[in-house]
């Protein structure tokens, strides 16, 4: 049978290092051929989610496309996981599939993902069980992440990101930046002499006190302001 592969990673990291891709694409060529169909074309998604629907993922879209229009027979993925993270999505894009008469094959979940069967309905069970713990395990691995952001920054650690103005990351430590200190207090010492925001903003432009980037506004200043009062 001809086939489309289709493959998919998560993040741009991925997508940067070639991590990910290269291997999936090996494992579904060689899932092929060792059971007798050919992949005549893949497609991916780089860098998206598997909580994203079709509708957000063009390498799935034309993956889809190919089998209407018979380009391809089926479809070959690595995992359920890799076609869907939540499992009503999963059933969704499966069906997709099987509509025009395609087939699914899922390579670490024992080939062939195969449609409903009313006399078998542990078929529909086992599949869509498979596609629950997928859920299941991405919800366990954000509310890990989570927890140690959280733990982290109690402990006055970094977590990344851009930090704060007045700050810098050296390592995996944030430490005071000097010059924007100095900023910060000159911007207290306005705002307590009752200073508007926009006469700071004027008098910072006037002694060449510099943003990170781009210029003040008093939007930015508010925020540099709300920062400073509540580490106080």
């Amino acid at each position: 049978m001809k086939v489309v592969g289709y493959l998919r990673v998560s993040t741009e990291r991925q997508v940067r290092d070639g991590f990910g891709l290269p291997a999936q694409l090996s494992d579904i060529r060689a899932w092929a051929g060792s059971n007798g169909h050919h992949v005549v074309t893949s497609f991916a998604d780089e860098g998206i989610s598997g909580a994203n629907g079709i509708d957000t993922r063009r390498g799935l879209y034309d993956a889809i496309a190919a089998i209407d229009d018979g380009t391809a027979g089926g479809i070959v993925f690595t995992s359920l996981d890799r076609l869907a993270r939540r499992m009503t999505d999963q059933e969704g894009i499966l069906a997709r599939v099987w509509a025009p008469g395609g087939r699914a094959f899922s390579i670490g979940d024992g080939g062939e993902v195969l449609e409903d069967d009313p006399d078998d309905p542990m078929r529909t069970a086992v599949r869509q069980m498979r596609g629950v713990f997928a859920q299941l395990e991405r919800g366990l691995i954000r509310q890990r992440m989570a927890k140690g952001r959280r733990e982290k920054l109690a402990a006055g650690g970094y977590i990344g990101g851009a930090p704060a103005f007045g700050l810098s990351a050296e390592g995996k430590a944030l430490v005071e930046d000097a010059t924007e200190q100095a900023c910060i207090t000159r911007i207290t010492q306005l705002s307590d002499d009752g200073k508007s925001l926009r006469e700071i903003v004027a008098i910072l432009n006037l002694e060449d006190l510099k943003p990170r980037r781009g210029q003040w506004h008093p939007t930015t200043v508010s925020r540099v302001l709300r920062r400073a009062r509540s580490s106080t």
